[in-house]
């Protein structure tokens, strides 16, 4: 990994009048989400580290069981805490969709298990070093730009799946009231 996508550390210096969006990864690889912003006094003496667009996100503690994202385009300018690592892959040499992806695989996953030691319950922190250290797959550049294109069309349909799925759910209820009353 400090070869295909080093981490790169954004520190942030923190002014009390200010305020400072965070953003919070899922675990089982089901992305990342907004946490409400924070000012500066309650920031305190907690470091925080900028996001941009396509850095690829760790969080430490829960990195083993898929605690891993790509940042979007709407998650650029947030801030996480020095428990996210985010890595920026060369141009050229790889992708932040390819490399997120391999980390979710059942190899990547217990490559990212090796690489955090035990702790209390679930609280298994990756180790930096232990990242840096991971060999990561690097297919051809091209190739992984044409999986990056296939993926973002299955997210987009998978996308189109559920608000398929949830219009059906909420036209159910008239659906059987109408039934129930013959009116079909």
């Amino acid at each position: 990994m400090k070869v295909v996508a080093p981490l790169e550390r954004r520190p942030v210096e923190i002014k009390l009048t200010s305020n400072y969006p965070e953003l919070g990864i899922r675990s089982f690889g089901k992305g990342s989400f907004h946490k409400p912003p924070l000012s500066g006094v309650d920031v305190g003496t907690k470091k925080l580290f900028q996001i941009h667009t396509n850095d690829l996100i760790f969080q430490i503690v829960f990195a083993w069981e898929g605690a891993v994202a790509v940042a979007l385009p709407k998650d650029h300018g947030r801030f996480g805490s020095h428990r996210f690592l985010t890595c920026v892959p060369k141009t050229g040499l790889a992708t932040s969709t390819f490399l997120c992806f391999h980390f979710l695989t059942s190899r990547g996953l217990e490559q990212l298990g090796k690489a955090s030691p035990g702790g209390a319950g679930r609280n298994r922190t990756l180790g930096l070093k232990a990242l840096e250290e991971i060999q990561v797959p690097v297919p051809a550049y091209e190739k992984q730009l044409e999986f990056d294109k296939l993926k973002a069309k299955f997210d987009e349909m998978k996308h189109i799946r559920q608000e398929a799925l949830r219009e059906l759910d909420a036209m159910l209820p008239s659906i059987l009231d109408r039934a129930f009353k013959d009116e079909l």
